[in-house]
């Protein structure tokens, strides 16, 4: 009801402005007809322009959109009614535009450039918090600022293409207009019984535009703040915790024996991969399974759910770990990937996690041959520099994809090439790997399924109505197919996968209906491990509350590598059953200390001087 009375009351008012300002014969009849007329008129295009233009669902039903949205729709409504006036106003001649020159130039245009750029700073910050918020979802503040200080170069072209359709194109339109009010050299007067009156002077106009600015920059600023709950950021600044000093397990400390015969390793991030495409009965949210193939798989190896057993389960998210570098860095350090600090960057050689010793660090140690393949570029979020630090990977990306001519020199779809040619070249490295004597370990990302929408390659089949369903459900079974060709190769017999989802999905529109009760993990299985873990019991593998970096000492471990007291980093070896420290904790404990400033993180992990790795740690059975 209040929804309805709102706009009424706006309509209304609308009508009484136009009979006190703008009727000349204030008749009965005339009155009536200009307060029926402007309340159905105004209140007809407010809610034509919140369905068609704004494409809010739902627009007659006030209860689905908040307490607040009968009083936006009141604003909104009361703001059309202003502008149909004015309209109204000038087509009647009430209004007289007469050009006008400020007395003094010199301070009028200072005014009018500084109410632009405050009005432009404003625009730029509304509408890209509108657009992170539509395309991407709940971004946190560590990985906003990360993905501010680290370099952007390899972006996907359609992400590039919905930042300038979106918030760019949109706050130049936003400026443009506000330039002609702006810069405008006419003063307005109103003519209402034969007398001209001034309206808005040229002075007035300045002042207003001022105004204008000021208060769109701190409204957005605010806005985005509360959006994004920015207050996070500073935690990581100002308060200090001890949390993962006095819970990290020195990787080069915790005495580690490695199998005589050493396990190749190949690594498969898949991204965005969720549990949540499988079917209900599966612990799913679909009422169809997306993944029948990735499900089939998973009953040949072992996976770590949060759910009872039979029921597909993943890691609970944690700070610093639900983007896809953030995540690589979690599996491959057992630490999360915090805001640097003291002038750090994530983007530099040889200053990524220099103080760290990685998952890559101790396989090169191990004399392992190691490569990295994305179809992006690998300097997107300084992951080139991390895989060249922390292990000496060969690096087979976009770039070395032109490069090596395996792809035209303007070949660029998605983020680089899609990922059927990501594992048509996945298979010859694996084929040069394998001939080289020596133990290998093989990353790669997939990037089909990533945020907007997914990339449906050509020959995709289409059974689903939703773009992403399809991209999901061809993905897992490109994923398949590949490790199916990857079992049927000589060297499986001695070689563990390890497939799990980077992160959540970010595609916004794909889980707008969901239950936001529904706990969504990603999808994790690790094939073929080491004959040394198969005594597991199988009670380790359910009801487990655990985060990505715990996959850091697990996956060592799936490899036959034994560690003394089952921790490296922060995480915690699933296969031994000792309690992880989410569950140890609890989640929203941990994930608090995670995001307040470590000292001991900045200055250990950060900004130590990187030493290669020696090994003098590790021994052999």
């Amino acid at each position: 009801m209040l929804f309805y009375v709102c706009g009424a009351l706006a309509g209304l008012f609308t009508g009484v402005l136009n009979i006190l300002f703008f009727c000349r014969k204030k008749r009965v009849g005339t009155c009536i007809h200009l307060l029926v007329r402007d309340a159905v008129f105004v209140n007809l295009v407010s809610l034509a322009l919140m369905k068609y233009l704004l494409r809010i669902p739902n627009v007659f039903s006030p209860e689905l959109h908040g307490p607040y949205y009968p009083l936006k729709f009141f604003a909104l409504t009361l703001s059309l009614g202003l502008v149909f006036l004015f309209v109204e106003g000038v087509l009647d001649g009430f209004f007289v535009f007469e050009r006008t020159a400020p007395r003094h130039q010199g301070r009028a245009r200072v005014v009018r450039i500084l109410s632009i750029v405050l009005f432009l700073l404003g625009c730029a910050t509304l509408t890209a918090t509108f657009w992170a918020k539509n395309t991407i979802g709940d971004l946190t503040p560590d990985q906003m600022l990360i993905n501010l200080l680290s370099p952007v170069a390899g972006t996907g072209e359609d992400v590039a293409a919905t930042i300038l359709e979106g918030p760019v194109f949109q706050t130049m339109l936003m400026v443009a207009v506000f330039c002609l009010f702006a810069l405008s050299p006419r003063k307005i007067l109103y003519q209402g019984n034969k007398k001209l009156r001034t309206v808005l002077s040229e002075f007035a106009r300045r002042i207003l535009c001022l105004v204008l600015g000021v208060a769109m920059l701190a409204g957005s600023l605010t806005f985005g703040i509360y959006k994004f709950n920015l207050t996070q950021l500073y935690d990581a600044y100002a308060n200090d915790s001890t949390y993962i000093e006095e819970h990290y397990a020195d990787t080069t400390t915790v005495p580690m024996r490695f199998p005589e015969k050493k396990r190749n390793l190949i690594h498969i991030y898949l991204e965005s991969m969720e549990n949540t495409y499988a079917s209900k009965d599966l612990g799913g949210y679909m009422e169809e399974n997306l993944i029948p193939e990735l499900v089939e798989l998973s009953k040949e190896g072992v996976s770590f759910s949060n759910r009872s057993a039979g029921q597909l389960g993943g890691p609970i998210p944690s700070t610093g770990g639900t983007w896809s570098v953030a995540s690589m860095i979690n599996m491959e350090t057992g630490l999360p990937m915090k805001v640097p600090m003291d002038g750090n960057s994530y983007g530099t050689p040889g200053n990524f996690y220099p103080g760290a010793t990685a998952l890559g660090d101790i396989l090169e140690q191990q004399g392992y041959e190691q490569t990295l393949m994305i179809g992006a570029g690998a300097e997107f979020g300084g992951l080139s520099y991390y895989y060249t630090l922390h292990g000496k990977f060969n690096i087979l990306d976009y770039n070395a994809a032109v490069k090596n001519g395996w792809i035209p020199e303007d070949y660029l779809v998605w983020w680089g090439f899609e990922d059927k040619k990501l594992y048509s070249f996945a298979k010859d490295e694996l084929t040069r790997l394998s001939n080289t004597g020596k133990p290998f370990h093989f990353v790669m990302e997939t990037a089909d399924t990533h945020f907007p929408d997914g990339y449906l390659e050509a020959d995709a089949p289409t059974p689903y109505d939703s773009q992403y369903a399809n991209v999901i459900a061809y993905s897992t079974k490109q994923t398949v197919e590949f490790v199916r060709w990857i079992q049927q190769q000589p060297f499986y017999e001695n070689t563990t996968i390890v497939l799990i989802g980077d992160h959540l999905s970010m595609d916004k529109n794909f889980f707008k209906d969901f239950d936001p009760s529904y706990q969504r993990t990603t999808f994790n299985l690790i094939l073929n491990p080491a004959p040394t873990v198969a005594d597991t019991p199988a009670q380790y593998y359910n009801d487990r509350t655990w985060a990505v970096f715990d996959m850091f000492p697990t996956i060592l471990t799936s490899m036959g590598v034994e560690i003394e007291g089952n921790r490296l980093g922060l995480g915690t070896n699933l296969f031994s059953g000792e309690k992880t420290l989410f569950e140890q904790d609890g989640v929203a404990y941990v994930n608090e200390e995670l995001n307040n400033r470590s000292n001991f993180f900045n200055k250990h992990i950060l900004l130590s001087r990187y030493k290669p790795y020696e090994g003098k740690n590790i021994t052999t059975y």
